[in-house]
């Protein structure tokens, strides 16, 4: 049986500014904890239901404490308590992600999964952009957050001090089905409902738009994330065809 205190830790963790104090997160599920104990992450706490768990670390509870301790409308089985890594150099080389101000937790899970899946290492999150380590943006990533380094740092220093081509995304821009698209690079996605913010637009030279086919007023515009997938889609395809 857990203690109110144990309880009352974990359950804190769902908060951004317990999570950086204490340098801990959570993750739930068989899937996404195998992910994170099969990578660099360091466990501190792993509670189950079941023994399925290859590690002796592996703390036995009943559904009941783990209904207490989750933040999922159903548990799964197991919640697992790693602590967060230490900030990582960007490599500069490759294809990087950045996001301006993207704040719904799916939307940034889904993103992480499609640079995981798009073999984009580096993604690049502006302050306001919602915390990486929220319980929804960790199960949204389903375990992709072991290989892709996220970065929290100012949008427009690391803009203006990159050598990489930075491309934007906007309503108007270039076609991007038309464009040159290089290997590397920057690529610039905005908030949900306002897009990339002014003071970032002002300094990205190369602006890119997903054309539209269907009605202009019944459509406004792509959420964040599937207009990521179409990007790093687009990206990938230009760079076999050369």
């Amino acid at each position: 049986m857990l203690s109110k205190n144990q309880i009352k830790l974990i359950k804190s963790l769902t908060q951004k500014k317990i999570r950086q104090q204490l340098g801990l997160f959570i993750v739930e599920g068989i899937k996404g904890i195998e992910e994170f104990l099969n990578s660099d992450f360091v466990l501190e706490n792993l509670y189950t239901t079941k023994p399925i768990f290859d590690n002796n670390e592996a703390v036995i509870i009943s559904q009941n404490d783990l209904k207490k301790i989750s933040s999922l409308k159903n548990p799964n089985t197991a919640l697992a308590v790693f602590r967060i890594p230490n900030a990582t150099k960007i490599n500069e080389k490759g294809l990087i992600i950045a996001l301006d101000d993207v704040r719904d937790p799916g939307n940034l899970g889904t993103i992480i999964r499609l640079c995981d899946w798009f073999g984009v290492k580096d993604l690049v999150c502006s302050p306001t952009t919602v915390d990486c380590y929220n319980p929804k943006v960790v199960q949204a990533s389903m375990g992709s957050l072991t290989r892709v380094n996220v970065s929290y740092l100012d949008l427009k220093d690391f803009i203006s001090s990159t050598s990489s081509d930075v491309f934007g995304t906007f309503m108007e821009g270039e076609n991007i089905y038309k464009t040159q698209l290089p290997e590397n690079g920057v690529v610039v996605l905005g908030n949900e409902a306002n897009g990339i913010s002014e003071a970032i637009k002002s300094i990205v030279k190369m602006k890119i738009t997903i054309p539209q086919y269907g009605d202009v007023n019944s459509t406004e515009s792509l959420n964040v994330a599937n207009a990521a997938a179409i990007v790093l889609s687009e990206f990938r395809r230009s760079a076999i065809e050369k």
